[in-house]
């Protein structure tokens, strides 16, 4: 017999999930997730409208966030991705490694870093790294999700959907060990 949780919208039952060894249970519902995708791609409309800018989803977790967040943006993004990788199973291991780079030049451009959650903010500074090798106008991040008391970098999110704490999430393209970035709620380890 599987428990039931409410999620924070309520009389909306919904069952706790397993991931691997892992359960979880619902944290932030499809509703919340979309106003905070709404309010950033408001904030994104404001400062880059007739800048045409580059937008760089940082794979493979930010996919879904990108995806639903670029429908809404009315400055004419160039869209392109980036493959880095950070975690371990839970953890952060604190090295980023860069498994596909940028496909074009960034050079003059105005850019915009489109991530899933910042947690450390290694992520970050690495690709901080890369916009000013790139030689890029200016570039500032988005992220859905953003952990205060996680964070550790040098570049602080500009446009942040939601602050939560430092708990393990997963759903709506974030992961434990390759699974649930499928499920288009959020949920948080129990």
């Amino acid at each position: 017999m599987s428990q039931k949780y409410l999620t924070l919208q309520p009389k909306i039952n919904v069952d706790l999930i397993q991931i691997h060894d892992k359960t979880f249970e619902p944290y932030l519902s499809k509703e919340q997730i979309n106003q905070a995708i709404e309010k950033i791609a408001d904030a994104l409309n404001d400062e880059y409208r007739h800048k045409k800018p580059v937008v760089i989803a940082v794979l493979n977790g930010s996919f879904m966030f990108c995806s639903d967040l670029v429908k809404k943006l009315s400055c004419q993004p160039e869209i392109h991705f980036v493959k880095v990788a950070s975690y371990d199973g839970m953890q952060s291991s604190g090295n980023v490694k860069t498994m596909i780079g940028l496909p074009v030049s960034l050079k003059g451009r105005n850019v915009i870093i489109v991530e899933d959650i910042v947690d450390t903010g290694h992520t970050m500074d690495e690709l901080a790294v890369i916009m000013d090798k790139e030689e890029v106008n200016s570039y500032k991040i988005a992220t859905l999700l953003f952990k205060p008391s996680a964070f550790l970098g040098k570049n602080i999110p500009t446009f942040v959907g939601i602050e939560i704490p430092n708990e393990f999430v997963v759903g709506f393209g974030l992961d434990y060990d390759g699974l649930g970035r499928e499920i288009p709620e959020i949920y948080k380890i129990k």
